[in-house]
């Protein structure tokens, strides 16, 4: 049996022991929130223990989930190309200039965002930014580095296609997703992505990667007041809006139904999903112990303990608690030998009704509530991690004080808080569950025969 990743796993933040050293009063991380004359803001945290800058930045509201069925690939492309190029520079020259000082620059995308990151010594920071707005107003997306993305990308796919857990992904998001853009394929499809063109990827640039949706972090060896001129320089000449979109909100989809797509696999993938809560809900950090104990724990977590260490029917079982801008929801992943799946499933469905009608006991949510406290301190170690952090509830829309409060708020859940947010959020008879494999003594309610959104 294969050892399984969590795909979704609690995020719990810390900062370095040097950051930490920096602490004003009671503040748990000094953020500071910088706005250039030009109207940009960005949170900062200043830290001079060493002699680096990182800036992360995303376009909240840009990402996959605007493509069209026909040019699924469109964002994830243009993450590919956006440094392969820019203004004078062609793609060898773009990557010399960077490579010749040390700076490092990449861009990204998920559903509901376009990201970057930009990473420098600050002697080098101004020909940092001055490559950063370069990117960003002038991207060439010139043909021989658009070829070869698109070829990097459609052999991904089709190596993809032997992978069973990437199938069982892409299956996951038809189903919980099913007539909703999430449910499209963000890598793009071995028809799409041939069909995307340098002005498709240079209309997006240009309406949708707006100052509006614009949320930007900074970490490292820089003030306020010197920070404050390079936002207007990095990101002033962008439009000042993008078009507004038109995405819906969704509910998990096929509640209670169970889909499989055959493969001739010893194992089967087991995928499933039930509708979640947001990080403004009230009960988010009573769920998120309770998710911690159910199975985001790995060792340790009711259903690793019965899965695998009481039954050997697994290498790995886990939840997360997954926040999307128009959906939460409750994710397991697992996988096990075809023979053991409908124990499996019975299993996690008796685990399910567990947490909701029986109160969890004083030493679970305690060593729960003391790992989510208490890892903090030990995850961010540097510059980077430090901004991807704050730029993370910039994204959540959180305060700019949320850390200070964070603790507090995980030490104050209760055993009865538990056992409300469960019996509220946890419906076994509703699950939506994806598998990929040939099941034994398993009917499911629908097979599908080939994947949507691959070809």
């Amino acid at each position: 049996m294969r050892i399984l990743r969590p795909i979704v796993v609690f995020v719990v933040f810390a900062f370095s022991a040097s950051t930490a050293s920096a602490q004003q009063g009671d503040r748990f991380l000094d953020i500071r929130e910088v706005t250039s004359p030009g109207g940009i803001t960005a949170w900062l945290v200043e830290d001079k223990s060493v002699p680096v800058i990182a800036v992360e930045f995303a376009f909240k509201g840009a990402g996959s989930a605007l493509e069209s069925p026909g040019k699924q690939g469109l964002v994830r492309l243009l993450s590919n190309t956006m440094d392969e190029g820019a203004g004078d520079l062609d793609s060898q020259a773009f990557q010399s200039a960077l490579s010749a000082d040390s700076i490092s620059l990449h861009f990204g995308a998920s559903r509901d965002a376009f990201s970057g990151s930009l990473k420098t010594l600050k002697e080098n920071r101004d020909k940092a930014f001055d490559l950063l707005e370069l990117a960003l107003e002038q991207p060439r997306f010139d043909e021989e580095p658009l070829e070869r993305m698109k070829q990097a990308n459609l052999a991904r796919i089709r190596g993809s296609l032997a992978d069973p857990e990437w199938l069982a992904a892409r299956l996951f998001n038809d189903v919980a997703f099913e007539g909703h853009p999430y449910a499209l394929n963000s890598g793009g499809t071995l028809t799409t992505l041939p069909a995307i063109t340098a002005d498709d990827l240079r209309q997006f640039a240009n309406t949708q990667l707006s100052r509006d949706r614009l949320r930007v972090a900074v970490t490292g060896d820089i003030t306020a007041d010197e920070l404050a001129p390079l936002l207007d320089d990095a990101f002033g000449d962008l439009p000042a809006t993008a078009p507004p979109a038109d995405i819906p909100d969704l509910r998990v989809q096929n509640a209670g139904g169970v889909v499989l797509f055959e493969r001739d696999i010893p194992q089967t993938i087991i995928e499933i999903a039930q509708p979640g809560i947001g990080r403004d809900h009230p009960d988010y950090y009573a769920a998120s112990v309770m998710n911690f104990i159910l199975g985001s724990s790995g060792f340790g977590s009711r259903l690793m303990e019965r899965v695998r260490e009481k039954r050997g029917l697994t290498y790995g079982i886990y939840t997360g608690m997954v926040n999307f801008d128009h959906t939460d929801f409750v994710r397991l992943s697992t996988s096990t030998e075809n023979a053991n799946v409908p124990e499996v499933m019975n299993i996690i469905r008796e685990e399910w009704e567990r947490m909701r009608d029986e109160p969890v006991l004083p030493a679970e949510i305690e060593t729960a509530k003391a790992y989510l406290v208490g890892s903090m301190p030990l995850m961010l170690s540097s510059t980077d991690r430090i901004a991807e952090l704050v730029l993370s509830m910039q994204l959540d829309n959180l305060p700019i004080g949320y850390l200070d409060k964070r603790d507090l708020m995980i030490e104050s859940v209760t055993i009865d808080d538990v056992r409300r947010v469960a019996k509220n959020l946890l419906v076994p008879e509703a699950l939506t569950v994806v598998m990929v494999g040939r099941p034994q003594g398993m009917e499911p309610t629908r097979t599908v025969e080939t994947l949507p959104n691959v070809e």
